[in-house]
């Protein structure tokens, strides 16, 4: 005893001191302090203010081809041309030829509702059909509301190169839609805008879609891969982004630290994604850090050894061990004979019922002849379990011996008490406990109790014993109480 006393006080010793160094070791909250501030002035200001210029940038530029298309659709030649029966169709090649060489467009088209020809700057290039799915865009545009839609998609007549399309709806003098009209850019436009912020700004510039696929990079390939999936930690995220929100995120890629700002770009239908490397802007903080990472590693291993050593080792383990069925995870006989105790004082105390119901399984040796004890285990497990579901959150319940359990009900009389006890028979009998594939039928006898005025625990369980004998001898699978026994005496 003396040598124990002496373990718990140098144990107190040990971290009361470790304790006192730990807290004299405030560089790990600078740290964090230091590295939350940094993240603030990046996240909040300068990643924000970055992906603003360039979401204005996208915008500005997609200003005049929007003009340019507007201009179409509202042209007095082409709805004439149109209405007049698409006469003379190089006419309408030359118009188309002449918006693209006069705007620097990649691409200037009209696609007739009419005849649904599509007519292009180097002459007819098909009809559009609606089983056709490179033409569903023609039939989104034909039943929207809007005028117009910014759409990327590859070009069939310039060898389906990724093209931001215009397209816009054409109506005649009396608001019925005729076509829809609008030129092409190329996407290398907005590659040469990535690629100057991200020169500018020292900040990485990309484009996905809802999907996650990776659609627009800067041609420094800063960004290899296709998909946001490939981009370490940035997958976890990519279910928080939102359209019309602008988010910011912290995430891990290929071991460094990311600050990400994420905004939905509605023009395109893609995600604009400006993201930094914090590790650099970290290396002197992660310095300072890494003497009082050391400090925190020791004190926390010699507290984790003190603790292992006194507590872990002794008292947590002795208190499982006595007061735990190892098997089944129920209440110990020690522990159960306590809770007993306590379970008697409280039903006299409040003048309330108190029951026993002694278990014990039948031919439970036979089990464990002829099948084994690990079948047995398996066994005892399931009638447990069984026994445990039927009980309220008040009752006791514990492996009492080998093979037997006993259960304490609290406010129960022995009438609820045998109606009880023939549920748990019934239970038991009707469950299949199964094992290496075979299965093991079981059944239990039940000897009931009810707590007298002059009982002790001793003769209180000792009825329930004799009850449960009396179920053997009658039988077994059956319930019997110690009313009932006194009846047949």
């Amino acid at each position: 005893m003396r040598l124990v006393l002496s373990d718990k006080r140098l144990l107190v010793a040990t971290v009361t001191a470790l304790l006192v160094i730990g807290f004299l070791a405030t560089s790990l909250a600078s740290y964090f302090v230091s590295r939350q501030s940094l993240r603030d002035a990046v996240v909040q200001t300068e990643l924000p203010l970055t992906s603003d210029n360039i979401y204005s940038e996208i915008q500005k530029d997609l200003v005049q081809p929007i003009v340019i298309s507007s201009v179409m659709a509202t042209d007095t030649f082409l709805r004439d041309w149109v209405l007049n029966g698409e006469n003379e169709s190089d006419r309408i090649t030359q118009y188309l030829r002449e918006i693209k060489e006069r705007y620097g467009a990649v691409t200037s088209f009209f696609v007739s509702e009419t005849s649904r020809v599509y007519y292009h700057a180097d002459g007819i290039l098909k009809r559009v059909d609606e089983k056709e799915p490179r033409d569903e865009w023609y039939f989104r545009v034909r039943a929207m509301t809007l005028p117009y839609e910014i759409n990327v998609d590859p070009d069939l007549a310039n060898q389906d190169t990724m093209t931001i399309f215009i397209n816009y709806r054409v109506m005649d003098y009396s608001g019925n839609l005729i076509g829809v009209a609008g030129i092409g850019l190329t996407v290398n436009a907005v590659r040469t805008l990535i690629d100057d912020y991200q020169s500018r700004f020292g900040r990485t510039v990309y484009f996905a879609d809802s999907e996650g696929r990776i659609v627009l990079v800067g041609a420094d390939n800063s960004v290899p891969e296709n998909e946001i999936a490939q981009r370490g930690t940035l997958a976890k995220l990519k279910q928080e982004w939102s359209r019309g929100q602008t988010r910011n995120f912290e995430y891990d890629y290929r071991g460094s630290t990311r600050f990400l700002n994420v905004r939905f770009i509605s023009e395109l239908g893609w995600y604009l994604l400006v993201e930094k490397e914090a590790d650099s802007d970290l290396a002197q903080i992660r310095r300072a850090l890494f003497v009082n990472l050391v400090i925190c590693f020791v004190i926390t291993a010699l507290v984790l050894l003190a603790t292992w050593l006194t507590i872990n080792r002794f008292q947590r383990r002795l208190e499982a061990m006595a007061t735990t069925d190892k098997l089944t995870g129920l209440a110990s006989r020690h522990a159960y004979d306590i809770l007993v105790d306590q379970a008697m004082r409280d039903a006299r105390r409040l003048n309330q019922p108190l029951s026993v119901v002694m278990v014990d399984v039948d031919r439970f040796k036979a089990i464990n002849d002829n099948m084994g004890h690990l079948a047995g285990d398996r066994v005892l497990v399931g009638i447990a379990n069984a026994i445990r579901a039927s009980l309220r959150s008040s009752d006791l319940i514990c492996r009492w011996g080998g093979d037997e359990f006993l259960v304490a009900l609290r406010n129960c009389d022995l009438f609820n008490a045998e109606r009880l006890a023939e549920t748990i028979r019934q239970t038991v009998e009707s469950a299949a406990f199964n094992f290496n594939g075979r299965t093991i039928p079981a059944t239990v006898s039940v000897g009931v109790a009810i707590l007298r005025i002059d009982d002790d625990a001793a003769g209180f369980i000792g009825r329930a014993d004799a009850a449960l004998y009396r179920a053997k001898q009658d039988g077994r699978n059956i319930v019997r109480s110690d009313t009932l026994m006194q009846a047949a005496d």
